[in-house]
């Protein structure tokens, strides 16, 4: 029995003794032989995958195959069948419903023949994307929540193509492969889990995924994306965090050229328009413009450029409205956006300048000229009903606070406690405010500094969003020991979880308490402070001699 099914080589009989000598036993050597074979057979499957004619070379696999799979639960060979199914372009249908079949063999099975399955198995497939999605929106909200605040690193620090070299965008796109079915399935799954959320970050990966493939020359489903070419142009603004003049021209191109008929293709352009990566440079682009319009003494409406970063913003922010009606045309410009709220806008600017001006001129007998403390009623109502003006109007906030402008944030602070369906407290803003304030930390320990940005903005709406209350604590676990001791002790007071605070601002509020118990001087030291006011021996100056 072991002539007849051992290794019928005339040479190796005398020296398999030789072996038995050393104590090697026959299955170790049988083991060894199988398993250099296996690995031959597995070099030969991928070479045939690659030389002859289509027809011919997949014929051979097929056969392999058919002659092969049902071994394919035996560990030792599964790795070949694997390694067939895996280069046919094509797995018979009744092989992959016996995969599918089976949990262990289709957790085996290589990610091409998973794609074969997936594409005709929407549900499955949804099963297998959920978990990523899901995690990839947990990494947005964890560096939004991050406790390290800095205006130099944020939420938008990363370029675009670092982000894409994030763990789900590379599974997404290696779970995808050239396959326009999966692409597509990938975008609905997005659509509609925007449309249930109107979680934005939802927006990002859908541009992130699309260039992803587009850094590894998918041209079989770039070429079918019409949203490809505006994106890829959109990604070089971000990278730049400015929509300059050449660019600007060439998205209005794509903006103008969507045809009568195609019109379904403005819901994909606003998802990517809806990006807060793309909101960020469209908003900072918009503020940088106003700054330079000032400078030239020209009106926002003779302004092509800006109109067109208008007309943006507002294709972005109508996105959820779109795909939710499933009316694609553009949403109408507000005239009062451009002819008075701009203008607006550009007259605090023109306020700084004239301050700053004032202030540098000797003073005559009238004294020091104050800053202008109130703000017009209209810029109130307008950050209130108009959500372009809004995330214009809280841009300009952030970008007066970066400046450390004290007297502008102070002034404009106030407008900010009711908005457009609360932007002004929203993730995204929140963080980069805070990044901010950091410059502005040396006014923390005045009064009147603190009592309008806690008691008049963030205190308004703890109580009511979760968000904000983590945000607020971020901030003090950064810049406590600015606060002035009286100050921190009625914050922490009014920062206190309730029994329905989540998790997270328990555990913020905790790591606060530990810090301020660490500057407590200990009893020790409290007790040996009234030795240092005995009265001290008169020494008599130098001047009263």
């Amino acid at each position: 029995w072991q002539t007849e099914n051992g290794v019928l080589l005339p040479s190796l009989q005398s020296a398999l003794p030789f072996l038995d000598l050393h104590g090697t036993p026959r299955l170790e050597f049988h083991q060894s032989v199988f398993d250099e074979l296996r690995e031959k057979l597995l070099e030969r499957v991928s070479a045939i995958a690659l030389e002859g004619k289509v027809e011919e070379r997949y014929k051979k696999l097929e056969d392999l195959l058919e002659k092969s799979f049902s071994l394919v639960k035996m560990p030792s060979i599964q790795p070949v069948v694997m390694c067939v199914m895996k280069h046919l372009p094509k797995v018979p249908e009744k092989k992959l419903k016996l995969v599918m079949a089976d949990k262990d063999l289709y957790k085996a099975c290589a990610v091409e023949v998973k794609r074969q399955i997936w594409q005709d198995n929407q549900a499955l497939f949804g099963d297998e994307v959920s978990p990523l999605l899901k995690q990839y929106i947990l990494e947005k909200e964890n560096i939004l929540f991050s406790n390290d605040i800095s205006v130099l690193h944020n939420f938008f620090s990363p370029s675009p193509k670092t982000r894409r070299q994030g763990e789900v965008v590379q599974k997404l796109t290696q779970m995808i492969g050239k396959n326009v079915k999966l692409y597509d399935m990938v975008l609905q799954f997005l659509r509609t889990l925007f449309l249930r959320t109107r979680n934005v970050h939802y927006c990002t990966l859908r541009a992130e995924l699309l260039m992803s493939l587009h850094d590894l020359d998918i041209s079989e489903i770039c070429t079918v994306d019409p949203c490809h070419k505006f994106t890829w142009c959109l990604d070089a603004c971000i990278r730049e965090k400015f929509v300059d003049n050449k660019r600007a021209r060439e998205l209005q191109g794509f903006l103008d050229g969507v045809k009568k008929g195609q019109e379904q293709v403005l819901g994909d352009l606003s998802m990517i328009l809806c990006d807060p990566f793309a909101i960020n440079t469209l908003a900072l682009s918009t503020i940088r413009h106003l700054q330079d319009l000032v400078g030239q003494d020209t009106l926002p409406r003779e302004s092509p450029d800006l109109l067109l970063l208008l007309r943006m913003l507002s294709l972005g922010q109508g996105a959820w409205d779109m795909i939710d009606s499933q009316v694609f045309k553009e949403p109408k410009m507000e005239a009062e956006l451009i002819t008075k709220f701009l203008p607006m806008l550009m007259s605090f600017v023109v306020d700084d300048h004239t301050f700053n001006v004032d202030q540098k001129l000797p003073s005559e007998e009238k004294g020091p000229i104050p800053y202008p403390s109130t703000i017009p009623e209209a810029f109130t109502k307008f950050l209130q009903e108009n959500r372009i003006a809004c995330e214009i109007g809280l841009y300009y906030i952030l970008h007066i606070t970066k400046q450390r402008n004290k007297n502008a944030f102070l002034r404009l602070l106030p407008a900010l406690v009711e908005t457009f369906s609360d932007l002004a407290f929203s993730d995204v803003f929140l963080h980069l405010l805070t990044g901010n304030l950091t410059l502005l930390g040396d006014e923390f320990a005045l009064e009147e500094f603190c009592t309008s940005l806690f008691d008049g903005f963030f205190l308004t709406a703890c109580s009511r969003k979760e968000n904000v209350h983590r945000h607020v604590l971020r901030l003090l676990l950064h810049l406590h020991h600015k606060v002035a001791p009286a100050k921190l002790e009625s914050l922490q007071k009014a920062l206190e979880p309730t029994k329905q605070s989540g998790e997270a601002v328990k555990e913020l509020y905790n790591q606060l308490t530990e810090k301020l118990e660490l500057r407590k001087p200990s009893p020790a030291e409290v007790t040996e402070t009234p030795s240092m006011e005995l009265p001290l021996p008169a020494v008599p100056t130098p001047a009263s001699r």
